[in-house]
This record gives C-alpha cells, sequence and structure tokens, in this order.
C-alpha cells in the first residue's frame, strides 16, 4: 500500500530500476478456509514494575489477564476497520509501538510517522500527492487471527484488501490495482492493551507462490508490476454496453477474482453466436442491456449452448436487482417463447481474460490455463465446473482492434477466502 515518491515518479516515465538484494525471509501461509477458533486461557505477561504479580497468580488471575487482553486486541481489529474505511485518516498511532516498521513489496518504513506520510500522500491529502493522484480507496474485505496464546502471545492479525488509484498526472490516467494481505505483528502492552510492531503487506500478483502461500520477492519484480499497470493500452474494440459492476477480490498472477452483485438476464439457446447476438439485440431492443454477454457450453454436445445478457444489478446495499417488467411481458409472447428471464445471485467468480477471437480452441485453452492457475493457489475448482466452460464477450461481436474476453468459474463457498 506504500509507495516512495522516487518510485512514483520513474514508474511514472517507465524508467528501469535496478532490483534490489533478494529479501530472505519466512514465507507466511494464509489458510483458504475459514477456521472457527475456540476461547483459550493465557499465562499473563508481566507489565514492566508489576513482576511480582505474575509470580504470585492465581488461575483466576491468569484467565482474567488473558480475557482483558483478547478484549483489547478485539478492539484493535475494530480500529484496523475503520483505519481501512477512512483511508487511515485518521491514523490511531496509539496502537502502534513507536518502533513500528512497515514493510511491503516496493519499501521498508520505520516509525508512525513515516508510514501515515506516506498513505496521506497516496489518498492525495498532501499538497504533491494532490497533484499525482486521485480516487485513491482501499476495501478491507476480513480481519482475522490475534487470539491471545496460553504464553501470552498474541497470534499475527491478518486483514485482505483491495487498493486502487487513479495516477492523474499521466494524460491517459490509468489506474493500478492491488489486492493482498497484511499481516501484523502484535504484543501486549501500551495504553491500549495491545501495540502493534511490525505490519508486513504482500501482494497476490507477486508474492503468492503454490498452494497460497506468501513470501517476499525483489523489489525490481515490484517495480515491474507497478509499472505495467501505467503503460498506455493500444486501440480497444468498442465495448457493446456498460458492464455489470463487480467488487474486485484479487489480482492474482494470470487471472483475477470478482464479487458480482445478483443480477436478471435474459438468456436463449444458440447455436451460432451471431445467431445468438441477432436474437437478444431483437429482444432488448429499447431496454438499456449491459455487458458482457455470457456464453455457457456443454461438454454434451446433445445440451444446447446458452447465451445471455444482463439488464439490471442489485444496487450496493439491496439484495435483488430491479424488476425488468418490460423483459417479463415481452418473453410471454409466444415470439419470444425461447426468452428466458433468470435471476443470477451474487457470487464470486474466478476470470482469466484472452484476446483472440472467441473460437472454442481459443476458450478452451483459457479454461484449463484459469483451472491450473487456481489450484496452484490453493483456490478450489467446484465439481460441477469441470463438464463445461462460461465465457464473457465485452465488445460488439464484429468489432475491430484488441478483443476482450473471458473464461469465467464460479466458485463455491467455502472453497476461498472471501
Amino acid at each position: 500500500m506504500k509507495l516512495y515518491t522516487s518510485v512514483i515518479i520513474a514508474a511514472a516515465f517507465c524508467l528501469t530500476a535496478e532490483a534490489f538484494a533478494p529479501l530472505t525471509v519466512p514465507s507466511v501461509k494464509i489458510e483458504n478456509h475459514p477456521k472457527h477458533f475456540s476461547p483459550c486461557s493465557g499465562i499473563p505477561y508481566s507489565p514492566r514494575g508489576h513482576s511480582k504479580v505474575a509470580l504470585h497468580s492465581t488461575p483466576t488471575d491468569t484467565n482474567y489477564i488473558s480475557s482483558t487482553t483478547q478484549e483489547s486486541v478485539e478492539k484493535l481489529k475494530r480500529v484496523l476497520e475503520r483505519e481501512y474505511v477512512s483511508f487511515f485518516d485518521p491514523m490511531y498511532t496509539e496502537y502502534y509501538a513507536p518502533d513500528v516498521t512497515f514493510d511491503d513489496p516496493l519499501n521498508d518504513l520505520d516509525g508512525v510517522a513515516a508510514y501515515q506520510a506516506n498513505v496521506d500522500m497516496l489518498g492525495g491529502r498532501t499538497t504533491f500527492g494532490s497533484l499525482l493522484f486521485q480516487d485513491s480507496s482501499i476495501v478491507l474485505h476480513s480481519v482475522k487471527g490475534g487470539e491471545v496464546k496460553e504464553d501470552g502471545s498474541i497470534s499475527d492479525i491478518t486483514t485482505r484488501w483491495t487498493l486502487r488509484f487513479t495516477f492523474k498526472i499521466l494524460p491517459w490516467q490509468p489506474t493500478a490495482r492491488f489486492t493482498g494481505i497484511s499481516v501484523y505483528n502484535v504484543e501486549p502492552g501500551g495504553s491500549q492493551g495491545v501495540l502493534v510492531k511490525k505490519q508486513t503487506d504482500y501482494w497476490d500478483s507477486i508474492n503468492m507462490i503454490e498452494g497460497g502461500v506468501y513470501r517476499q520477492v525483489e523489489k525490481g519484480i515490484a517495480i515491474s508490476d507497478f509499472v505495467n499497470q501505467l503503460l498506455p493500452g493500444g486501440i480497444q474494440a468498442q465495448g457493446a454496453a456498460p458492464e455489470v459492476p463487480y467488487q474486485l477480490l484479487r489480482r492474482g498472477n494470470g487471472y483475477e477474482v470478482r464479487q458480482y452483485p445478483s443480477y436478471t438476464a435474459v438468456k436463449i439457446p444458440y447455436a451460432r453466436r451471431d445467431e445468438g447476438f441477432g436474437a437478444l439485440g431483437a429482444f432488448t431492443n429499447g431496454m438499456n442491456p449491459l455487458s458482457p454477454a455470457i456464453m455457457e457450453v456443454q461438454d454434451d454436445e446433445t445440451v444446447d449452448k446458452t447465451m445471455m445478457w444482463p439488464l439490471s444489478f442489485a444496487a450496493p446495499g439491496q439484495e435483488t436487482p430491479p424488476n425488468v417488467k418490460e423483459a417479463i411481458e415481452k418473453s410471454s409472447d409466444g415470439q419470444w417463447s425461447k426468452c428466458v428471464i433468470t435471476t443470477i445471485p451474487s457470487q464470486v467468480v474466478a476470470v482469466a481474460e484472452f484476446t483472440d477471437a472467441s473460437m472454442e480452441p481459443v476458450v478452451r485453452r483459457a479454461d484449463r490455463q484459469l483451472r491450473e492457475f487456481l489450484r496452484r493457489d490453493g483456490i478450489d475448482v467446484p465439481l460441477d465446473s469441470e463438464d463445461k466452460v462460461m465465457f464473457a464477450q465485452y465488445d460488439a461481436i464484429f468489432s475491430m482492434g484488441a478483443r476482450r474476453g473471458e473464461v469465467w468459474i464460479p466458485l463455491q463457498d467455502g472453497g476461498h477466502p472471501w
């Protein structure tokens, strides 16, 4: 999350940068599947000047101190939630040790003041930052960990997040996106009962290795990952319609994971894609359909291929999309009997992009690669997705320029960390 000014300027003008020596640190394993922890009592630590209390503590004293420390940890987790929501404005410095360290793929910082100055710049709250950045935001997906152990120590707290900002100083104003985790090393102490001693950030795109393990890498790799997001794109094919919005959950190595809201769509069987586009175009005339067009092809050739176009989606805070009365009424007309109005519930979808035309060999190759990426990173691939491919097309069917196609695999609850 923290980007040095010198790195940002170098990236903006696409300057080359020498990689720093590799860091040799232990790997960090973050479990992909949620776990439920049972409360446990802990041995009390000895506050400075009160060691005799610990020496003569009773089991009741031990349980009380452990419970008090756990309450302080839970409060810290709520504080972290508030910091993320406000983009660290304010930052609750009383929860950070004076000698706290912050390490991320691009830089290392010492002390709260250095970190706060950096996020203030990224958030556009400094003069220099306001010239460089706009629309900075960070979305917190989860806060886990922080259990008090029997010896009084505290397990690491791990947050999972998505960061984005627009680099407005460049004419094409690219948006950089990062997803990853922050690991907080916490100790008892301080005015609030617990203190953050160290924070280490990892990006999904470069720090994750096989099995969902995170480890630090050369800084040159991080610089390259950042700069590549700032480069201008070439000529793109014209988009067919506005997109259904989504929340990016992971920008991984070769794929993304997204959270889509519930949406209502019209679906038809088709034999040829151009005929499917034509039929749905005629049905939705005047309805302002959305993109992408989503196709599903079964391995069993006796089963119809289907195509659907989204028509409406649930707004933030809503569980169901707006009613599409016109489409429902039209589908009851015998002329449009093959058009089915369906509502897709909110879902987490793994996505991999391809830029060639959506021919069968291209789509199936992208689908195989996506499955390999997911298994590599410890995400379960649903068994019911093995006998079909699902792919999305965003541009008009005969448009010119770089095409934008994606293969999709909806993920099941419990098979991923979100």
